[in-house]
């Protein structure tokens, strides 16, 4: 005789499927009759709930990982526009920050007049520099930087 009964009695008591029911010693499950006999099996270990397959993260995690190292960024993988993934305020930001910090940098070393920061601040805030180096290119250019002895400053970047 089979234990199907016990375990669809065993699958209602555990609230769960019958397929998730696992009986390990067919000869006592086939010997219980009553529901209550089932219960006792249960608590027994004779009959017992197979844990709930779950949505394995194995595949998210190989992304993510491709992902950090700068994989699938290519255009089928976009979802909003160039605007949207890099803000023009962001790279706004990243291109003046170092400008106005070298800047202050060359004044705070005494390599830069008051007058002429303030006029290169300026031209930094409207947007003339496309970069740092370029920035530097046009003080030198101007006779704007004094070449004072070297205090650990920006002299590298000044004579690029």
């Amino acid at each position: 005789m089979g234990v199907m009964s016990q375990k669809r009695m065993a699958a209602e008591l555990l609230k769960c499927g019958i397929s998730r029911v696992r009986v390990m010693s067919t000869k006592e499950a086939e010997e219980a009759l009553t529901r209550q006999d089932v219960r006792d099996l249960i608590k027994k270990g004779v009959i017992v709930k197979i844990q709930k397959r779950g949505t394995s993260r194995g595949h998210a995690r190989i992304i993510l990982r491709q992902k950090k190292r700068g994989r699938r960024q290519s255009r089928g993988s976009r979802k909003g526009t160039s605007g949207a993934r890099s803000p023009a305020k962001r790279r706004w930001i990243v291109n003046v920050r170092p400008m106005r910090s070298a800047l202050k940098g060359l004044r705070d070393d005494g390599r830069l007049a008051t007058e002429n920061y303030r006029e290169l601040y300026t031209k930094v805030k409207g947007g003339f520099f496309r970069n740092k180096k370029h920035m530097l290119a046009y003080a030198k250019e101007n006779d704007m930087i004094k070449e004072v002895g070297h205090k650990g400053g920006l002299t590298a970047d000044v004579n690029q």
